[in-house]
């Protein structure tokens, strides 16, 4: 993530450790699928999520602003949100951050390739139509945290459900997959090219890391257990 983790980061990555069990179980029996990922594949990209959620790639630098009173809610921020808020004060000038852009290897690598790769074996125009629905979605509601990065609900992903389960039943795993994640990517990446940098900043902003990854690895899960009742 940033080379932090405290309670509340364990806290998360058990949660998603006791999900994955039963997940494992019903992949192993065949039950869960992707389209074209099959139960196999899809255990293994669900492991390779979490256990790339550690490791960022950094894309880019700009400058960004520091507010004044980071320094006195650094320590309740980065208790919330497992970044290490006051050692990443030091970075950058007295007033401005040297703001490196990340790309989050599990948050946001992994699932796009998946992504990519069932666009290309498995074209979905219904999916790319909820996709945009869920870009909105990100961007109105996402924001952007001084000192943390862009921060996304958890929940937003599921947006695509509904629509999926209307529009496209049969294919609604899918459908909940490409539109969701890649919805959440998307959004994830035009926030954080696009907020007020004069107005606030952080040190690091990564694109499917912190602030985002849960909902990726939410909705990763929810698709892949929508798969189940279909």
């Amino acid at each position: 993530m940033r080379g932090y983790i405290n309670t509340t980061e364990i806290r998360m990555y058990a949660a998603f450790v006791l999900i994955l069990l039963p997940t494992a179980a019903l992949c192993y029996k065949g039950y869960l699928s992707l389209g074209t990922i099959n139960s196999t594949w899809l255990m293994i990209i669900l492991l390779l999520i979490l256990a790339g959620s550690f490791i960022e790639i950094p894309i880019a630098r700009i400058r960004s602003r520091k507010p004044e009173q980071l320094t006195r809610y650094a320590p309740v921020l980065e208790d919330i949100y497992s970044v290490p808020i006051v050692k990443e004060l030091n970075i950058g000038k007295q007033r401005v951050f040297d703001t490196t852009l990340t790309m989050n290897i599990g948050g946001a690598v992994i699932p796009a390739l998946a992504t990519i790769y069932l666009l290309l074996t498995q074209p979905n125009n219904t999916a790319l139509q909820i996709m945009l629905i869920v870009v909105v979605g990100a961007i109105l509601l996402s924001e952007m945290r001084a000192g943390v990065g862009i921060i996304i609900p958890g929940y937003i992903g599921l947006i695509a459900v509904p629509f999926s389960l209307i529009i496209d039943p049969e294919n609604a795993a899918v459908v909940t997959f490409i539109a969701g994640v890649g919805g959440i990517l998307i959004g994830n990446a035009i926030s954080a090219l696009t907020f007020n940098r004069e107005r606030t900043g952080s040190a690091f902003i990564s694109i499917g890391g912190a602030g985002s990854f849960r909902a990726i690895y939410v909705t990763t899960i929810i698709a892949a257990l929508v798969s189940y009742f279909i």
